[in-house]
């Protein structure tokens, strides 16, 4: 009779534990997820927004003290 080799038998159970790892990670994200959601809805709210609207006056301006005048020929 001829004997199975070890590596045969160990990839039976590769599968099982990658799926495992990979539900286990899964799980992970999902409660970190539903953690950090959580966070975000327990945080402190902002105060009341306040808008505050004034008219501003302009300033006084003095008159110019030179004119200048510039001429644009075009080629």
């Amino acid at each position: 009779m001829l004997e199975v080799p070890s590596r045969t038998r160990r990839r039976g159970r590769r599968p099982f534990i990658r799926r495992l790892l990979l539900a286990v990670g899964l799980i992970a994200i999902f409660l970190l997820g539903m953690a950090l959601g959580q966070a975000l809805d327990d945080a402190p709210k902002s105060g009341d927004v306040v808008t505050s609207v004034r008219t501003l006056s302009p300033l006084p301006q003095q008159p110019p003290t030179k004119t200048v005048t510039v001429t644009v020929t075009q080629p």
